[in-house]
């Protein structure tokens, strides 16, 4: 249920407090971490309310009667260790007050093993495959005798030690490969990719870092199974370049070989030619199928993209394409139109719904009371990818839900109990940065609708009592 924004600004400092209210928790006698548990970012404090990492029970769409763990002052970005273990919490605003730490949070123990204090933001980390060092990307951190800003710095799971870093200037987004070997850094307004060695970064004078030229501003990149080739994501001109597209690179002999254009092709030509306009900013792979999510920039202040197919007050939408890695080809032959904004979170539920997630994008806010039949649209896009239809959405359609914000957390729910009535195919999304504060809401995928709420029917696809400004979801079973 939407909430007004005029009394949101009256009533959010009440309401926040309530986090933290011991009342509030409608599980009751639940006093122990549960096993399977979704762990959500909280960048607020106000009045009793501390900002911190807040558990869910995830099984039962309730909050968990256990303490928020301090991760910093503002924490959002999350990202889980392979091993389950632990989960690595970035706090950060990108002002001059940011404490621009980094949190290990034991998932064992429910609590902050340590902390540590980066030189700058970060909007990337990755984690080894071991799940025994965290790399980090902080593009604006000073580098002794030198006026490039950036590097990659390697951290130690097990005690918080910075064990080295490597200068790569600029750099924005990391990928990681399967076996540990090789990192791929990606810098802004740049069409060169910096291979990192990791076992190099620890050693005094050993070339840890080694560029390779010809892409189109890349972002992203993928790895084959045995890590002899990644496909790299080229954002294009969404990112100031020319062509979004996706690029085969060899890891043997760092050389480029096949290249497809992100947009619907025309048929029978060599080389590959667009039909359609071309963007792709990030991308979430299945199996050998590629889902590139983009949004072409505007020309002459006039948007490329118009929302073909959708009724909405938007003027400019953004483009999701397929591609099938085996063939290096685009699957769709008509382009899918999503919302428009900077693509950057996606994730596939466990229905096959596809959940795309930006932020800036073009918000349609209806105005407060909102009448009868208005439009409310925000940066959440759902494409269905099966064959069947889900709800109104029919096969390759796509469903904008009426809920305001950037999407700034994403995270399918995998392991359902038996739950009674509560749907068993769930999605958590967390949406309205910019607009209300970040919301946690709970998509039932089997209708591409909020979950039915059997603890409070008033409140569809919310977990009860449960509200802050939140930015990043991630579940743990342990």
């Amino acid at each position: 249920m939407k909430r007004a924004l005029i009394l949101l600004l009256f009533l959010l400092p009440a309401i926040l407090m309530c986090v933290s209210c011991g009342s509030s928790n409608t599980a009751g006698t639940q006093t122990t971490v549960p096993k399977y548990r979704a762990l959500v970012t909280n960048r607020v404090s106000a009045g009793s309310l501390s900002a911190g990492v807040y558990t869910v029970d995830a099984e039962n769409d309730l909050r968990a009667n256990v303490s928020p763990i301090s991760a910093g002052n503002t924490p959002g970005m999350m990202v889980v260790t392979p091993n389950q273990a632990e989960t690595v919490v970035f706090s950060g605003n990108g002002t001059l007050s940011s404490d621009n730490q980094l949190t290990i949070i034991n998932n064992g123990t429910g609590s902050a093993a340590g902390h540590v204090n980066l030189p700058g933001m970060t909007e990337s980390f990755v984690v080894s495959p071991d799940s025994s060092t965290v790399y980090v990307a902080v593009p604006t951190a000073p580098v002794v005798g030198q006026s490039a800003l950036g590097i990659v710095e390697a951290i130690a799971l097990s005690n918080g030690t910075v064990l080295g870093q490597v200068d790569v200037p600029s750099v924005h987004y990391l990928s990681i490969d399967h076996s540990g070997n090789r990192i791929l850094g990606f810098s802004d307004n740049s069409d060169s990719v910096a291979v990192i060695t990791p076992s190099n970064i620890e050693i005094p004078n050993a070339v840890a870092v080694t560029y390779v030229s010809g892409f189109d501003r890349p972002v992203q990149a993928f790895f084959s199974s045995d890590d002899s080739n990644a496909y790299v994501v080229n954002c294009g001109a969404e990112c100031g370049g020319n062509t979004a597209s996706v690029e085969q690179f060899s890891l043997i002999d760092n050389t480029l070989s096949s290249y497809v254009p992100a947009c619907v092709p025309i048929p029978a030509t060599n080389p590959v030619q667009c039909s359609s306009l071309a963007a792709g900013s990030f991308a979430l792979l299945n199996g050998s199928t590629m889902y590139l999510a983009g949004t072409p920039p505007y020309v002459g202040g006039a948007p490329q993209q118009p929302c073909t197919g959708q009724t909405t007050a938007a003027n400019s939408c953004g483009l999701l394409t397929i591609v099938d890695l085996s063939s290096m080809s685009v699957v769709n032959t008509a382009p899918i139109v999503i919302t428009d904004g900077y693509h950057d979170r996606m994730a596939l539920g466990p229905n096959g719904q596809l959940f795309i997630g930006a932020h800036t994008c073009a918000e349609i806010v209806p105005p407060v009371p909102p009448p009868t039949g208005a439009e409310v649209r925000g940066c959440l896009s759902i494409y269905n990818t099966l064959n069947t239809a889900v709800g109104s959405v029919p096969t390759g359609g796509v469903v904008i839900p009426p809920e305001n914000g950037d999407v700034t957390g994403i995270q399918p729910i995998t392991q359902r109990g038996d739950i009674g009535t509560m749907a068993q195919e769930v999605v958590y999304v967390i949406q309205g940065e910019n607009v209300q504060g970040g919301s946690l809401y709970i998509y039932d995928d089997t209708i591409d609708a909020l979950e039915f709420n059997p603890h409070d029917s008033s409140e569809p696809g919310r977990v009860s009592d449960f509200i802050g400004d939140f930015v990043d979801v991630k579940t743990v079973d342990f």
